[in-house]
């Protein structure tokens, strides 16, 4: 199962047939991790692979409902002693689990601050106690700063000697790259190599797969909730490893037999040199009837990016057009009456108002056309949001239903009709199957193509490559930039490896070729 097979060395961490389930989702079937004292191992996988599953039974979050985790050979503490489990383990997520407004010396020992020799609380010790500390592990951060003054990486920093002074010597790193320039994670790489010949072991967590040849001594890959492989790094190529993650190649007979978007079909939404805090110098341009998707890993931008089409970001520089009219950035309501619809990220906080009706929700943007003065009249929003609740196949007991009752699948439905009801000239959709089951998610993508039919443009957002093979280009994003574009009839493998890193795919100039 693990690279100690052969070296004789005893696994400082090891997870055997982990099996969790939340009710009727299997979130990890077969998880298994062989760790090495001093090593730094990798932890790759697609989206809902099992990675973070993983980490929680191996941080003490929660128990596997089957499986065992041993550290140095020994039974993982009992659930409920959290100093136990900080003496063996801890993880520092992308988003800092520091307090801003405490000092990195309140940081360092908050709830546990050393006493003076007469057992009580002073100021000075937890001053020298932390200035020893960040010394000892050649950690240059001011304990007296304020931890929310500090960089990014400096955060990390503090985070991982938190850890260390609690006793762990197994620390997870999960995405730690993603809030980081290349030269904050070459200073990143250079301390963790400093730390493992101090004896500190890594769980390295990321999506950027040419961080993990840097970096990383050994690889572990889950795919669909699953163990696929252990290997050290040396011995799994990159084209091993991105199969290791895709699986069996899928081939693309859909995508590749649709008809393309005619050369002189006109621009509908031409954005050039866009940029801001998650994205750089993006040119995007999307023709009346095409579909065109963005992928990429979590930090890459892609949502951000998109969002900023629907009026909730501005961007900080460049402009865009949507049928020749400057783009409204910044202003949802504008962007609306400018022709976007838009289906968001998250249904439940962004998509549906609970307390209203299947009826009044699906028809929110189309308000101002059912009355007059204000207005809305009852009958006319009743036929609208019945037409709607035909037209998307949402099994309601009708427009007056509460939409609270509805399953995840209808639900999700409502709020691309809403999307739909405005007959927007562009359809931006955020993960539009997510949390969906296969019937509902196969009607969903099916207005997709009913969409590209009436002449919309479309920008598709995803990590499920079912969603993007809709699509008839799909650009990559990588740190915030344009790295690549497929055209329909690409390979599971090809497009994965662009956006995990190692390959530069095809890159064109994001649809100029057809700017006419």
């Amino acid at each position: 199962m693990s690279t100690s097979d052969t070296t004789g060395q005893r696994p400082l961490v090891e997870a055997a047939g982990i099996v969790k389930r939340y009710g009727p989702t299997v979130a990890l079937q077969d998880g298994r991790l062989t760790v090495l004292p001093g090593e730094s191992h990798a932890l790759v996988g697609r989206n809902g692979a099992g990675k973070s599953t993983l980490v929680r039974m191996l941080t003490g979050l929660e128990a596997p409902d089957a499986g065992t985790v041993l550290f140095d050979g020994e039974p993982a503490p009992p659930l409920g002693d959290r100093d136990a489990w900080r003496q063996k383990v801890a993880c520092v997520y992308q988003h800092p689990t520091v307090v801003p407004e405490l000092t990195v010396a309140e940081n360092l020992f908050i709830n546990r601050q050393p006493s003076s020799r007469h057992g009580f609380f002073s100021w000075r010790t937890l001053r020298g106690e932390a200035a020893r500390l960040l010394d000892t592990w050649d950690i240059r951060v001011d304990p007296e700063a304020r931890t929310a003054d500090l960089k990014v990486e400096d955060r990390q920093m503090l985070e991982i000697a938190r850890a260390l002074s609690a006793g762990a010597r197994f620390i997870i790193l999960d995405e730690p790259t993603a809030q980081l320039d290349n030269r904050e994670i070459e200073r990143l790489f250079a301390r963790m190599r400093a730390f493992q010949q101090s004896g500190v072991t890594f769980l390295f967590i990321s999506h950027h797969l040419q961080e993990v040849y840097e970096v990383c001594q050994a690889v572990t890959v889950l795919r669909d909730a699953r163990w696929i492989t252990t290997a050290p790094v040396a011995e799994l190529d990159r084209p091993a490893l991105v199969e290791a993650m895709a699986g069996g190649l899928v081939t693309r007979e859909e995508s590749a037999a649709r008809a393309g978007v005619p050369d002189d079909a006109p621009v509908l939404l031409k954005a050039r040199d866009l940029t801001s805090d998650a994205y750089q110098d993006v040119d995007l341009t999307i023709h009346r009837g095409e579909v065109v998707g963005l992928a990429g890993s979590s930090g890459s931008g892609k949502i951000q990016l998109a969002e900023s089409f629907t009026g909730l970001y501005r961007p900080t520089s460049g402009a865009a057009t949507l049928q020749g009219s400057p783009l409204p950035f910044g202003d949802v309501t504008a962007a609306l009456h400018a022709g976007v619809g838009w289906v968001p990220r998250d249904r439940h906080e962004q998509g549906l108002v609970k307390g209203l009706t299947v009826g009044d929700n699906a028809t929110l943007s189309v308000l101002d056309r059912l009355g007059r003065r204000g207005f809305v009249g009852t009958e006319r929003r009743r036929s609208v949001a019945s037409d709607l609740i035909e037209r998307l196949d949402i099994h309601a007991e009708g427009p007056d239903q509460p939409v609270s009752d509805l399953s995840g699948g209808n639900a999700q439905k409502v709020v691309m009709a809403r999307a739909l009801a405005s007959d927007p000239r562009l359809l931006v959709l955020i993960n539009p199957t997510a949390g969906v089951d296969v019937k509902s998610k196969e009607s969903l993508l099916r207005r997709v193509d009913s969409a590209r039919e009436d002449g919309t443009a479309v920008l598709v957002v995803s990590d499920e490559l079912d969603d993007l093979r809709r699509c008839d280009r799909v650009l990559v994003l990588f740190h915030g930039r344009v790295v690549a574009e497929y055209p329909g009839g690409w390979s599971d493998h090809e497009l994965i490896a662009s956006i995990e890193g190692v390959a530069a795919g095809h890159t064109h100039s994001q649809g100029a070729e057809h700017d006419g």
